[in-house]
């Protein structure tokens, strides 16, 4: 049990690690929008234009990022939208048992479909080097290459998830967690 805690510690630390830095990409997109606002205004102002669709696309990509690859860590955080209609009044092995079932029966199988659907989909992108329709746009296969990568990232968690809920339910628990991540 407790070479399976460490990997749901290894897993965690991991999108943890993605999340903290996908973070600052808002950071970015705000930056690139602010641009594009002002920029649009400035152009007209001095006769050039000062946007591209390139910053627009960027701004669209930062956000995917943002979305994929933040997912993950808003599992692990207990961050993300649940229908709260039984969930909320029950106690904490009510809701293990929720969360293990759920991550079971829909969460995992979900990211193997996700992972499996979009390969040939990324592997067709990379092949012809798709880009953006728009003049000035952006290449789309390395933004496509994301989501199989978010769907592994986001399964993984789903991975640690089962391990902390199980073992709540069903070992003792140790240092390291099941009580730190229960929502």
């Amino acid at each position: 049990m407790r070479g399976l805690t460490k990997l749901a510690d290894a897993i965690d630390a991991l999108n943890s690690a993605v999340g903290r830095a996908v973070s600052w990409l808002c950071v970015l997109m705000v930056l690139i929008g602010a641009w594009n606002a002002v920029a649009r205004y400035l152009g007209r102002f001095v006769g050039v234009d000062l946007s591209s669709n390139s910053f627009i696309e960027a701004q669209w990509y930062l956000f995917s990022l943002l979305f994929l690859l933040g997912a993950g860590a808003t599992l692990r955080d207990d961050s993300h939208v649940r229908v709260d209609v039984l969930y909320g009044r029950l106690g904490p092995r009510g809701k293990a048992w929720i969360d293990l079932v759920g991550t079971l029966v829909f969460l995992l199988p979900f990211c193997v479909f996700g992972v499996v659907e979009s390969w040939d989909w990324v592997a067709n992108s990379w092949a012809g080097l798709e880009g953006s329709p728009d003049p000035g746009g952006l290449p789309r296969y390395p933004l496509k290459t994301v989501v199989p990568v978010a769907f592994l990232l986001l399964g993984l968690q789903g991975v640690s998830m089962v391990i902390r809920k199980a073992t709540l339910l069903f070992g003792a628990p140790g240092p390291g967690a099941p009580e730190a991540h229960d929502g």
